[in-house]
Protein backbone atom coordinates (compact mmCIF):
# COMPACT_ATOMS: atom_id res chain seq x y z
CA UNK A 1 0.00 0.00 0.00
CA UNK A 2 1.24 3.66 -0.95
CA UNK A 3 2.13 5.96 1.56
CA UNK A 4 0.57 8.64 -0.64
CA UNK A 5 -3.35 7.47 -1.22
CA UNK A 6 -4.57 10.69 -2.62
CA UNK A 7 -1.62 11.47 -4.52
CA UNK A 8 -2.83 11.81 -8.31
CA UNK A 9 1.16 11.77 -9.89
CA UNK A 10 1.77 13.08 -13.28
CA UNK A 11 -2.03 12.97 -14.85
CA UNK A 12 -2.61 15.50 -11.51
CA UNK A 13 -0.16 18.12 -12.51
CA UNK A 14 -1.88 18.15 -16.05
CA UNK A 15 -5.17 18.29 -14.85
CA UNK A 16 -4.25 21.62 -13.15
CA UNK A 17 -2.57 22.85 -16.37
CA UNK A 18 -4.20 25.67 -18.14
CA UNK A 19 -5.56 24.51 -21.24
CA UNK A 20 -3.22 26.73 -23.51
CA UNK A 21 -0.25 24.90 -21.66
CA UNK A 22 -1.86 21.56 -22.90
CA UNK A 23 -2.34 22.47 -26.37
CA UNK A 24 0.57 23.85 -26.59
CA UNK A 25 2.38 20.81 -25.12
CA UNK A 26 0.05 18.69 -27.33
CA UNK A 27 0.65 20.36 -30.55
CA UNK A 28 5.04 19.95 -30.00
CA UNK A 29 4.43 16.91 -29.20
CA UNK A 30 2.41 15.86 -32.37
CA UNK A 31 5.03 17.92 -34.16
CA UNK A 32 8.18 15.74 -33.08
CA UNK A 33 6.34 12.86 -33.30
CA UNK A 34 4.97 13.29 -36.86
CA UNK A 35 8.62 14.43 -37.70
CA UNK A 36 10.10 10.81 -36.64
CA UNK A 37 7.40 9.18 -38.34
CA UNK A 38 7.51 10.99 -41.56
CA UNK A 39 11.27 10.11 -41.55
CA UNK A 40 11.19 6.73 -40.77
CA UNK A 41 8.29 6.31 -43.86
CA UNK A 42 10.03 8.44 -46.23
CA UNK A 43 13.46 6.42 -45.96
CA UNK A 44 11.55 2.79 -46.12
CA UNK A 45 9.58 3.84 -48.95
CA UNK A 46 12.93 5.02 -50.53
CA UNK A 47 14.63 1.60 -49.54
CA UNK A 48 11.64 -0.15 -51.12
CA UNK A 49 11.28 1.89 -54.07
CA UNK A 50 15.03 1.00 -54.88
CA UNK A 51 14.66 -2.43 -54.32
CA UNK A 52 11.54 -2.71 -56.89
CA UNK A 53 13.72 -1.12 -59.32
CA UNK A 54 15.81 -3.10 -62.08
CA UNK A 55 19.80 -2.75 -62.31
CA UNK A 56 20.14 -0.41 -64.97
CA UNK A 57 23.67 -0.39 -66.96
CA UNK A 58 23.93 2.58 -69.82
CA UNK A 59 26.62 4.43 -71.23
CA UNK A 60 26.91 7.99 -69.48
CA UNK A 61 29.57 11.01 -68.99
CA UNK A 62 30.15 12.31 -65.57
CA UNK A 63 29.36 16.16 -66.04
CA UNK A 64 29.64 17.61 -62.34
CA UNK A 65 30.48 16.55 -58.53
CA UNK A 66 29.48 18.08 -55.51
CA UNK A 67 29.90 17.56 -51.63
CA UNK A 68 27.83 18.51 -48.93
CA UNK A 69 29.30 19.18 -45.67
CA UNK A 70 26.93 19.41 -42.52
CA UNK A 71 27.50 18.95 -38.70
CA UNK A 72 30.81 19.69 -36.86
CA UNK A 73 29.90 22.31 -34.17
CA UNK A 74 31.67 22.56 -30.43
CA UNK A 75 32.76 18.76 -30.32
CA UNK A 76 30.63 16.84 -32.83
CA UNK A 77 32.50 16.11 -35.87
CA UNK A 78 31.89 17.36 -39.41
CA UNK A 79 30.15 14.80 -42.02
CA UNK A 80 30.38 14.32 -46.00
CA UNK A 81 28.19 13.70 -48.59
CA UNK A 82 29.44 13.52 -52.00
CA UNK A 83 27.56 13.29 -55.43
CA UNK A 84 27.70 12.66 -58.80
CA UNK A 85 25.83 13.92 -61.86
CA UNK A 86 26.12 11.89 -64.74
CA UNK A 87 24.88 12.77 -68.53
CA UNK A 88 22.76 9.33 -69.85
CA UNK A 89 23.52 9.30 -73.65
CA UNK A 90 19.75 10.58 -74.59
CA UNK A 91 20.57 13.92 -72.77
CA UNK A 92 18.98 13.63 -69.63
CA UNK A 93 21.03 13.69 -66.53
CA UNK A 94 20.84 11.73 -62.78
CA UNK A 95 22.64 13.30 -60.05
CA UNK A 96 23.75 10.10 -57.67
CA UNK A 97 24.96 9.88 -54.20
CA UNK A 98 28.68 7.88 -53.88
CA UNK A 99 30.94 6.53 -51.53
CA UNK A 100 33.57 8.38 -50.63
CA UNK A 101 36.14 6.30 -51.89
CA UNK A 102 34.43 6.26 -55.41
CA UNK A 103 34.16 9.89 -55.61
CA UNK A 104 37.80 10.34 -55.62
CA UNK A 105 37.87 8.02 -59.03
CA UNK A 106 35.47 9.88 -60.80
CA UNK A 107 36.23 12.85 -62.91
CA UNK A 108 34.55 15.51 -64.96
CA UNK A 109 34.71 14.49 -68.51
CA UNK A 110 34.83 10.31 -68.06
CA UNK A 111 33.37 8.75 -70.07
CA UNK A 112 31.75 4.80 -69.04
CA UNK A 113 29.03 2.66 -68.60
CA UNK A 114 26.76 3.73 -65.40
CA UNK A 115 25.17 0.71 -63.49
CA UNK A 116 22.78 1.97 -61.12
CA UNK A 117 19.40 0.57 -59.11
CA UNK A 118 17.06 3.38 -58.64
CA UNK A 119 18.67 5.97 -56.62
CA UNK A 120 21.98 3.74 -55.62
CA UNK A 121 25.11 4.23 -57.48
CA UNK A 122 26.08 0.71 -57.95
CA UNK A 123 29.65 1.40 -60.66
CA UNK A 124 31.11 3.25 -63.31
CA UNK A 125 33.58 1.91 -65.45
CA UNK A 126 35.61 3.56 -67.99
Amino acid sequence: MSGFPDDPGFFGIIKEMPLFFKLFGGTIFLVVVGSFLYVIIRGLWTWTSNNASEVLTCTAGVVDKRTEVWGGTGNSRSRTSYYVTFELVDGSRIELPVRGDRFGYLVVGDQGELTYQGTRFKDFRR
